[in-house]
């Protein structure tokens, strides 16, 4: 069974701009809200114009590239990942067009009638043990629809999404692929193979950054990860002093891939006690560490120091419309996460 907020999308209530105010379920307390003291945002993008830009073209990911990767790149790719916990990515061999095409594909399957878009929904036909049909419903997490709602006490996001498994290839439900736009597909599929690259390329430099073999965490997420692509969508919100696009959180993740809109900001990172915002980007991806990289790089509590620390973050809202297009890359099902050996040891044990 689902329950009946499920099938809620946030878009429908935006729609025709005569929403004075979100809908109580998305109304956060008081305190929770996101609302920023006066000159807060000056100070923190004049904090956040100095996150760290990575250029990924620089960092080796093959032994066999014709790329050196110095002990100044190294350092500055784990003083990233240590101070910030993310960056900004250039040189990824994506030319700016083709990441415009992307989100615009992104934005013309959200702009798509609500009967198109349930084609794909993520609330399905249940069905018994033996897969017939139970004559109720249940969500399940790939398709196009909110996040999963449990209790009538739950704080609703401002977002709808649409997520997919991309990765392995042969674990793909394309009945949850979208026909229309008819080029989503094939910009998914090269986007796929491309921000893997990416991520192969940065999971190696950041291993030779703690001065290990650049296999070394590539040993630890397998040859075939398993990698979600989410595709949200931001509706312009009339009070977004009020709502969270996406509650505070880390990633389940390694790394994750973002591509974010050319034209609205919404992302803030919790740094030092503050909430700050990062800038838009235009041509540049954007690389977070996730919970699982931070446990594999874990060193001891002794001096409570972390080689990596996953960032808290969140999404507010706007009078505009938002979009981003992420990419969570998850080790193998069957690998086992753990610390690494070769940072713990009695003087840094293990903290779990």
């Amino acid at each position: 069974m689902v329950h009946p907020a499920q099938g809620q999308m946030v878009q429908d209530l935006a729609a025709g701009g005569e929403l004075g105010a979100p809908p109580s379920r998305y109304v956060l307390r008081e305190k929770d809200r996101p609302v920023a003291a006066a000159g807060a945002v000056q100070a923190a993008q004049r904090e956040l114009a100095a996150i760290p830009t990575i250029d990924v073209s620089r960092l080796a990911a093959e032994s066999g590239d014709d790329v050196v990767d110095d002990g100044a790149k190294a350092a500055k790719l784990r003083s990233a990942l240590q101070s910030w916990g993310l960056f900004a990515v250039t040189g990824q061999g994506m030319p700016e067009p083709f990441l415009d095409e992307i989100l615009a594909a992104t934005r013309e399957f959200f702009h798509l009638p609500p009967e198109e878009k349930e084609r794909y929904s993520n609330v399905v036909a249940a069905a018994d043990a033996d897969g017939v049909g139970a004559g109720g419903e249940r969500f399940q997490p790939e398709g196009y629809g909110i996040d999963r709602v449990d209790t009538d006490e739950q704080i609703l996001d401002w977002c709808d999404r649409l997520y997919l498994q991309v990765q392995p290839e042969e674990e793909r439900r394309l009945e949850f692929w979208p026909e229309h736009p008819a080029a989503l597909r094939g910009l998914l599929e090269e986007y796929t193979r491309r921000s893997e690259q990416v991520f192969r390329r940065v999971l190696a430099a950041t291993a030779r950054s703690l001065g290990f073999g650049e296999e070394f965490f590539g040993d630890k997420v397998g040859e075939k990860v398993t990698t979600y692509a989410r595709f949200t969508y931001y509706p312009p919100c009339p009070r977004p002093e009020l709502v969270y696009g996406l509650k505070p959180h880390t990633d389940n993740s390694v790394l994750t891939v973002l591509l974010l809109d050319k034209h609205v900001g919404g992302l803030q990172l919790l740094k030092d006690g503050r909430w700050l915002d990062i800038p838009v980007l235009t041509n540049e991806l954007l690389v977070v560490a996730g919970d699982e990289i931070e446990l594999f790089a874990l060193l001891g509590v002794a001096d409570h120091e972390q080689v990596f620390m996953a960032p808290v973050h969140r999404v507010v809202t706007s009078e505009r419309e938002r979009m981003s297009v992420v990419m969570f890359y998850q080790p193998e099902p069957h690998k086992e996460l753990a610390p690494s050996e070769e940072l713990v040891g009695e003087e840094r044990p293990a903290m779990y």
